[in-house]
């Protein structure tokens, strides 16, 4: 018999990522497809990566190097699946030389060569980039990575709303103009709250199959992002013992204050500065979600160059700022630029000074919301 021949990057693939539901179901979809119709899972071997501590890490990876070299019982396909791996990050048991050294003995069975008909797949939410072990197994295995978008940074709906359109059109659902933008923003990065929200919504339509924005409010559940986006809508409301209800609660949860100031108060401070602005200069379409992002393009250059983009630069990040044009009336255009200022104030001072964190944002939000006598 000759012997095995070094695996290619079709035999070997890795999944990782923090999106840990994605990541399940790409490699669960993955195995499957693999997988001879005839087989069934009586062909492959699946070996639970969780590991209580390095030494049971480099157990697993023992259990995992002889199932690579042992060929298929049945002949034909066989996959090998180390999944939900947990050591492969530099955290919990993957600190363990234990688990280090099991790894690399993984890599030198797949180098050395495993079976024409081997398959390996590996499904971890993430591996220590650092390691030289990333870097050969980065030569050998074709890497997808999942990962969660940043909920701090401008933008980050349009990559849940593309995951999000596709399951409720799978779904067959359609939804009113801005009601998926709004349940986006309270479920939030989480995609398997995403899911279920959505199959939810589809229990509920029976054979109505069109959502609006009441069906998404009184349906949908808040994630952590959601409940940043009800503090947002706190601070468009001018609700000031709301808002610092939600940021007592955001806080004694563990949140970080700068975390808190970027992704909740700064958005929707800037959202409602923008709209306030342009309105006081331009007519805006504010009736419906397609009309004013029409009345937003038909605007000069000159009084859009500083909106929000969308990542891949197709149009402006409008829907933040559709949702803030209600709000625009609790405000002064002087009061906005003041605000704003007041956020950059806090930010430097969360960052250079010893100041209590919870303080300086109790103090930016009466700042903002609290009204001035006149």
């Amino acid at each position: 018999m000759p012997p095995p021949k070094k695996a290619t990057a079709s035999q070997v693939n890795v999944l990782l990522g923090s999106d840990e539901a994605r990541v399940k179901e790409a490699a669960l979809m993955l195995v499957r497809s693999l997988t001879p119709p005839d087989a069934g899972d009586f062909s492959n071997d699946i070996i639970d990566g969780t590991a209580d501590n390095s030494e049971h890490a480099g157990t697993i990876c023992s259990n995992v190097c002889m199932a690579l070299q042992t060929l298929p019982f049945f002949g034909g396909t066989k996959v090998v699946w180390l999944k939900n791996a947990n050591f492969l990050a530099e955290s919990g048991a993957g600190r363990g030389q234990d688990a280090v050294n099991g790894f690399e003995r993984i890599l030198d069975v797949v180098e050395g060569g495993i079976g024409n008909d081997v398959r390996f797949v590996i499904s971890a939410t993430g591996i220590d980039k650092r390691r030289s072990a990333y870097k050969r197994i980065s030569k050998i295995a074709t890497i997808e990575v999942f990962d969660k978008p940043d909920t701090s940074k401008a933008g980050w709906e349009q990559a849940v709303l593309g995951m999000a359109s596709r399951k409720a059109k799978d779904l067959g659902i359609t939804f009113e103009s801005g009601a998926l933008e709004l349940l986006v923003q309270m479920a939030g990065d989480d995609t398997r709250q995403m899911e279920n929200e959505l199959e939810k919504i589809d229990l509920y339509l029976g054979e109505r199959r069109r959502a609006g924005l009441k069906t998404v409010q009184n349906l949908v559940s808040m994630s952590r992002a959601g409940v940043l986006w009800d503090l947002g809508n706190a601070i468009g409301k001018r609700d000031l013992p709301r808002a610092l209800d939600l940021l007592g609660t955001l806080m004694y949860q563990g949140q970080n204050a700068i975390g808190l100031l970027l992704a909740a108060i700064v958005p929707r401070v800037r959202s409602l500065l923008l709209i306030k602005d342009l309105g006081s200069r331009y007519k805006l379409n504010k009736f419906n979600y397609s009309g004013f992002c029409t009345s937003l393009e038909g605007l000069p250059s000159s009084a859009t160059a500083h909106l929000p983009r969308k990542k891949d630069g197709s149009g402006f990040n409008a829907y933040p700022m559709f949702l803030a044009i209600p709000e625009t009336g609790n405000f002064t255009l002087d009061e906005l630029h003041a605000g704003f200022k007041a956020c950059l104030a806090a930010n430097s001072k969360l960052v250079t000074s010893s100041l209590d964190p919870k303080l300086v944002l109790e103090r930016l939000l009466v700042g903002l919301l609290a009204r001035q006598s006149r």
